[in-house]
């Protein structure tokens, strides 16, 4: 899973990437992360040193875009662990993901 194609999905869906350098996941991790509300993002980790299928995916909430990879989110709203492109279609509507790719 833990292909390229996931990762030019999130760059072309506008998505920042960040080095974590906090406590709160593995540090080094990347977080590719977008807001989607007001203080609220959608992220999609890459933990470091994890097996090729890990990557995870959080719905939370952050002070300011700023905060992410240096402090703990305000809130967790959802988690969710990626194991395959299909999951995911829970998420297209924040992705580029062409149809037939999923």
């Amino acid at each position: 899973m833990k292909d390229q194609r996931i990762f030019k999905w999130l760059k072309a869906g506008g998505f920042l990437s960040i080095i974590n350098k906090g406590k709160w996941i593995g540090r080094g991790s990347v977080i590719h992360a977008k807001e989607i509300e007001e203080k609220t993002y959608l992220l999609f980790v890459e933990i470091k040193d994890s097996t090729p299928n890990d990557i995870q995916a959080f719905i939370v909430e952050f002070e300011s875009l700023d905060s992410i990879g240096k402090y703990e989110p305000l809130q967790i709203m959802f988690y969710m662990s990626i194991k395959n492109t299909q999951d995911l279609l829970y998420f297209e509507k924040y992705l580029e993901i062409p149809a037939d790719q999923c």
